[in-house]
């Protein structure tokens, strides 16, 4: 009797731990978005219109990429060249 009891609960105990170990979580469900809200995921992308670029612009780019300027640092430069280059003008 006490062989089948011990038997009895190590099969149990495969079982369970078989059925624990198959067991995964749902995937969690995507939620439509709500009319109005617009995230960045879900915006349409459309090209914003726009202005054609300026020779002193073209020019000062040009300038920043021969510097090897980029960020912040490309930004002043650029906002201080067209600044000089419309004084010349």
């Amino acid at each position: 009797m006490r062989k089948l009891l011990l038997v009895g609960i190590a099969v149990t105990a495969i079982t369970a731990s078989a059925t624990f170990a198959q067991t995964t979580t749902p995937p969690p469900t995507a939620s439509p978005p709500v009319a109005g809200k617009m995230t960045p995921k879900t915006a349409p992308k459309t090209a914003m219109p726009t202005k054609p670029r300026t020779a002193e612009s073209l020019e000062c780019s040009k300038q920043a990429d021969a510097n090897g300027l980029h960020g912040k640092p490309r930004r002043a430069f650029r906002a201080k060249c067209k600044k000089d280059l419309m004084k010349k003008v």
